[in-house]
């Protein structure tokens, strides 16, 4: 069974023979193909691992991204709505400008990740560790923030309204 995944403009981006669209995902990265644009809408890449994929402007709206990694990935302009990113690492990500409108981050590890711009409003960030972030004019409305990690973390300008910061490490002089 062909696996293709598409761009959203409809072209295939890449074509494989495996047996799963995750696996297929996984190919595609290693090989070093850009993955940007591509529509992965609903896809289940739970542990996969795409480090340093390319995934800028991808739509993973809904995507069961459990447990994946994606250490320096560049995930530019990715829509990432209600996507669960429970327990992934996301060290050193590029997510700037991301929409992870309602996604779930629960004990993700975020360290050094660039979220300057995104949109994480909803989002649930419960014990996600968020060390030397930057979330410079993001949006965390109604973000739940419960016992996560922000020291050193760039919240310049970001939006807090109604955000859940219960036994959240802050620091303040960032």
């Amino acid at each position: 069974m062909k696996n293709e995944i598409k761009h959203f403009n409809g072209s295939t981006i890449y074509e494989s023979d495996s047996d799963s669209l995750k696996k297929a995902v996984e190919e595609a990265v290693e090989r070093g193909v850009s993955l940007s644009g591509a529509t992965l809408r609903f896809a289940d890449l739970t542990n996969a691992d795409l480090l340093r994929a390319n995934l800028s402007d991808a739509d993973l709206t809904g995507a069961d991204l459990t447990s994946m990694k994606l250490g320096k990935a560049n995930l530019i302009g990715a829509i990432l709505c209600n996507a669960n990113l429970d327990n992934v690492r996301l060290c050193n990500v590029d997510l700037v400008g991301a929409d992870l409108y309602g996604a779930k981050l629960g004990n993700a590890d975020l360290t050094d990740a660039n979220l300057a711009d995104a949109n994480l409003a909803g989002a649930n960030l419960t014990k996600a560790n968020l060390i030397c972030a930057n979330l410079t004019d993001a949006d965390l409305a109604g973000a739940n923030l419960t016992n996560a990690d922000l020291l050193r973390a760039d919240l310049t300008d970001a939006n807090l309204t109604n955000a859940k910061l219960a036994d959240a490490k802050l620091d303040l002089k960032h």
